[in-house]
């Protein structure tokens, strides 16, 4: 009898599955919950898988070693002293013996008898079904009858096959020798459902470890979570708050890591942000300062130039002709600059009060087709615009300052457009629009976001023009301290197209300012700018 064993088929196999997700986590505290879980989750599986093959493969083993151990002792203490041709009979009290003392296999011993007939002897003591030949695999069966030659490494003609199959869902080891020399043929059956139900055991506690260390990891990352993502927290609240300009926002440092490094240099970024506005601030300030005090200190000598040049525009419009005519240009030219720098010095005044923050609402009911024909008159411009309003249209607004608005926008219409200029307006809801229309070339694609822009030129050829370079600007404060706005664009028809939109009704935005006095008469009402 030989103890020469090959390994054969596996009866079982561990199942496979993938999961995909196409989620998408927004949150850092959640991507960080299930990125611990993934390790963790990864971790224990690998873990457990193994720890659960290396004892199945164990457990496996053993219970396979022992069997195959004890069919190959009773083989050659039963089988291996029947007759060469025993009978039925014969088999059935040998596989009886060699199943007895506890033996948990079922034994089948195959042979011939006298007359060449297969016969056959079965155990059956503690087989699930009876144990047949059909039962063993055809391939172990082949393996168990092919005579092997006899070499310096072989010295046996027949050897020991085993193989793990599984019937019914229910594994078994299957196992076969041939008694050397002749006699019968010995299968054993051994039911591998102990082994199965205790490696299933296993299999639900590492099922359990691997959830509890998936819950653990959550909680560790929660706790993580929380420990990283609170110094973020109030490192986002900082941020947020320094956004909305409150520049002494500093955060509370504690420890040596990155986290606290990162505070410090947010709290230096702050300074230093704090200092540079606060250094610009004033910077912004004084210039202010010093551009209200030139315009207060300039009014007292413009007020005596002004009074002088009006005594000249008298005798040059005299029929007395007393002026000598070749002094004449130049007077002219004195009075025209004169009124040029006046306007300038009231100009650069409302300036600085829009800059300051100082200016302030008038309101009044005004029908608005009567201020624009108002503001046209003043201006002698009754031959150069046409109206398109219709009188009855009412709206509370600072009478003084949509005058302002109006002939900023006309005079630069009939300035740099020509005439006829076109003023329309129409309500739209609770806003008032108002379009005033050249008839000009229209503005260049270049100029058009700068035209509302301080001491703009729209040529480098004409450095110096007769307006002071603030009336558009002035214009577009004055639509906004009432709500409104100023767009400029070109129209399709040909050009340029200023559109004007005012609310009907601007109580609520001194109801909204708590420092509004209610009366802007302190602020002045001279001329104001009329041309950009």
């Amino acid at each position: 009898m030989t103890e020469g064993r090959r390994g054969g088929l596996r009866g079982w196999s561990a199942a496979r599955g993938a999961v995909s997700s196409g989620l998408r986590f927004t949150s850092l505290r959640l991507r960080l919950v299930v990125v611990f879980g993934l390790v963790a989750l990864t971790a224990a599986v690998s873990a457990s898988g193994i720890a659960y093959w290396l004892n199945r493969e164990a457990v496996l083993t053993r219970a396979q070693d022992a069997a195959l151990d004890d069919f190959e002792r009773e083989m050659q203490a039963h089988a291996s002293t029947l007759p060469l041709h025993p009978t039925a009979a014969q088999l059935e009290v040998a596989a009886r013996q060699m199943t007895e003392d506890g033996r948990l296999f079922s034994v089948l011993l195959v042979a011939e008898d006298a007359d060449g007939t297969q016969v056959r002897g079965s155990s059956d003591t503690s087989a699930l079904h009876g144990f047949t030949l059909e039962d063993v695999p055809e391939p172990l069966r082949k393996a168990v009858d092919k005579e092997q030659p006899i070499t310096s490494g072989n010295k046996h003609a027949y050897h020991l096959y085993w193989q793990r199959v599984v019937d019914e869902d229910r594994p078994y080891l299957v196992g076969g020798a041939k008694v050397i020399g002749g006699g019968p043929t010995g299968y054993m059956l051994k039911s591998l459902e102990p082994e199965a139900k205790d490696l299933n055991s296993l299999a639900w506690s590492l099922g359990i470890a691997t959830g509890l260390a998936l819950v653990g990891a959550a909680l560790l990352a929660q706790a993580a979570a929380g420990t990283v993502l609170k110094p973020v927290h109030r490192l986002g609240i900082a941020a947020h708050r320094l956004g909305e300009g409150k520049l002494d926002t500093r955060l509370r440092v504690s420890g040596t890591d990155e986290l606290a490094e990162l505070s410090r240099t947010f709290n230096r970024a702050a300074e230093s942000l704090e200092k540079q506005v606060a250094d610009m601030s004033a910077r912004d300030e004084a210039s202010r300062r010093f551009v209200a005090d030139m315009s207060h200190e300039l009014r007292t000598p413009l007020t005596a130039i002004t009074a002088v040049t009006e005594v000249l525009e008298e005798e040059l419009d005299a029929e007395t002709g007393s002026l000598d005519p070749m002094i004449e240009p130049a007077v002219r030219l004195v009075v025209s600059e004169t009124r040029r720098l006046n306007d300038l010095v009231e100009n650069l005044m409302e300036v600085t009060r829009f800059d300051a923050g100082t200016a302030r609402l008038v309101l009044d009911d005004v029908d608005i087709a009567d201020q624009i024909t108002a503001c046209i008159d003043a201006r002698a411009w009754l031959d150069a615009v046409e109206l398109d309003a219709e009188r009855g249209i009412m709206a509370r607004l600072d009478p003084r300052r949509l005058d302002v608005i109006l002939a900023n926008l006309i005079g630069n219409a009939l300035k740099h457009g020509g005439s006829p200029v076109r003023v329309s307006v129409r309500e739209e809801g609770e806003d008032l629009l108002i379009e005033v229309r050249d008839n000009g070339p229209g503005i260049a694609e270049d100029v058009l976001p700068h035209v509302f822009d301080r001491f703009y030129k729209a040529s480098a050829s004409r450095p110096r023009s007769e307006g002071s370079g603030l009336g558009l600007s002035i214009a577009l404060e004055n639509a906004h301290i009432h709500g409104g706005g100023i767009i400029a664009a070109n129209s399709p028809k040909g050009g340029a197209v200023f559109a004007l939109r005012l609310p009907r009704d601007a109580s609520p935005l001194i109801a909204e300012d708590p420092g509004h006095s209610g009366d802007a008469a302190g602020e002045g009402s001279g001329r104001e700018g009329n041309g950009g």
